[in-house]
This record gives structure tokens, sequence and C-alpha cells, in this order.
């Protein structure tokens, strides 16, 4: 519920009078939230956002404006846009039914619906999809948010907001290689298991990483090591001479966070990844 105040004026001759201060109060019949279906996101991310609009009031809205500012937020003596629309995503719907989508105005830091009808008593419905890009925080407290305005047919502007947080954890990949190529019979092979993390935590013992592999041909020989420590058979890892199966123990395999940096220029956000390197070589 909105107030507004009113004040008259009389003049006569040389003599100016006001009046009292009246005080009214606009009963405000849109509201509206906005609701993001991902909890978290990550890098190149897609996120879900519903927004519903209700109109609580016995006169129906017509040709109402929905801007959404994309996540904007102030860098420097400008803004970044940390998302993008995903063209062609949103869905319109009107007490549950829906619509023809109305056009998506894309601009550099929002974009506009325009053309949003809801009945007396009823709802309207959107949903839509957007990406994160470069200009997303990717880094432990990272958070997007995104604010909406509707506004039209003199209505007060409604805003709605939703924040979403950087994703929490790890996030692994592995490559593996092979040393000499070619190699003879009888001579020795080197596997490098590069493990990288480009999540903003790092990869604990207690988060109980295993790598596993089946050497084919079976290696004999074995020598093993993980960021240049010399592991020992049967306590940092296993190995099987019959089968060739090789597997590292629970909760040895750690690898540093990623690290994140901001270009102080163009506010562009890199990831450096934790990198651990596992080693293992034998004779074929």
């Amino acid at each position: 519920m909105a107030q507004f105040t009113n004040q008259a004026t009389l003049s006569y001759g040389n003599t100016v009078t006001n009046s009292n201060i009246a005080v009214g109060e606009i009963l405000e019949v849109i509201s509206a939230t906005k609701t993001a279906i991902n909890a978290t996101y990550g890098q190149n991310d897609t996120i879900t956002y519903i927004i519903s609009i209700i109109n609580s009031g016995s006169s129906s809205f017509n040709n109402l404006t929905l801007t959404d500012n994309l996540g904007s937020y102030p860098f420097g003596t400008g803004t970044l846009t940390p998302l993008n629309y995903t063209e062609g995503t949103l869905r319109y719907y009107v007490n549950g039914v829906l619509q023809t989508s109305p056009t998506v105005n894309v601009n550099p830091d929002s974009i506009t619906i325009n053309g949003i009808n809801i009945p007396a008593g009823g709802n309207a419905i959107l949903v839509y999809e957007v990406s994160t890009n470069a200009f997303a925080p990717l880094n432990v407290g990272g958070e997007i948010t995104n604010t909406a305005t509707i506004s039209g047919m003199c209505i007060t502007p409604v805003l709605v907001e939703e924040t979403v947080n950087a994703e929490l954890g790890p996030n692994l990949s592995i490559t593996k290689s092979i040393s000499p190529v070619p190699v003879a019979e009888g001579e020795t092979v080197t596997y490098t298991f590069l493990i990288q993390n480009t999540g903003n935590t790092p990869l604990v013992a207690t988060d109980d990483a295993v790598i596993t592999d089946l050497f084919d041909p079976i290696l004999t020989n074995l020598g093993v090591t993980f960021n240049g420590a010399t592991w020992t058979e049967g306590t940092e890892y296993n190995y099987n001479q019959q089968t060739g199966f090789f597997e590292t123990v629970e909760g040895q395999v750690t690898v540093p966070a990623a690290t994140y940096t901001q270009d102080p220029v163009t506010g562009v956000w890199s990831i450096t990844p934790g990198t651990s390197t596992l080693i293992v070589t034998g004779t074929i």
C-alpha cells in the first residue's frame, strides 16, 4: 500500500493560506515474485527464472512491461552484466494457459518484455533462461543478484529480485599421457595423469577420491609418485600384477582449488586450475 499527500493553497489579495495536508493511500493490486530454479551456478551455466505476477484487483492490466537487468553490477566507472538471455526460451502463461510469447528486446545490460496482460483477479507467469558469461564471479562468496521491474498503466513499478550463489566445491578433470611413443617390449613406460580442479574449493582427503586404471599390457616393476612424492604399494595405492588393475587408496588424491582473477580493466574473470600429478612407471 503506497501513501501520498496533497496540500492546497488559497491566494487572495496579498494573502496566501495553505490548507491542511491530506493523506491518502493507494491500494497496490499488482504483486510479483521472482524465483530461480537453480540453487547455484557455475561457469558457462544455465539459470532458469520464473516470474509470477498477480493482479488482485477488479480490473485487468494490459500491455505491462518487464525489464530484467541480467544481474548487472557496478564495476569501476561502469557496469558489468554477468548473464546473457537465451534466445527463444521465453514462455508466457496467463491463468495457467500458455500464450504466444511477447517479443524480447535484448539490450547490452538488460532485456525488455512488452505486452504482458493480466486479467482481473488473475495472474501471468513468465519463464525464461539465461546463461552465465565471463563477468559472472565464480569465487567463494560469488553471487548474481538479478532484478526485474514490472511497469505500465500508471501502476507503481514492482521490483522483484533473486540472488543465486556461485557453486561451491571441486570441479575435476583428468587427462592421461604416455611416454615414450613408441615403446619397445621390455622397456620402461611412463603414464602421467594430470588432475585439474576448476572449482573454488580443494579436493581434500575426506572427499575419498580414487583413480583406477587397467594397464594393458600389464606393467611390472611399478613405480608411483604423486606431486613428486614416492608412493608405497598397499599404503597409497594397490596393484594386481596378474590383471594389471591399478587403484589409488581412498583419500590419497588431493587437488588444490582453482584461483580466480578479475581483470581490473575489462572485468573478465579468468581461472587458473589447481593441479595435481600422478605418475606411474613400469616395464612393458
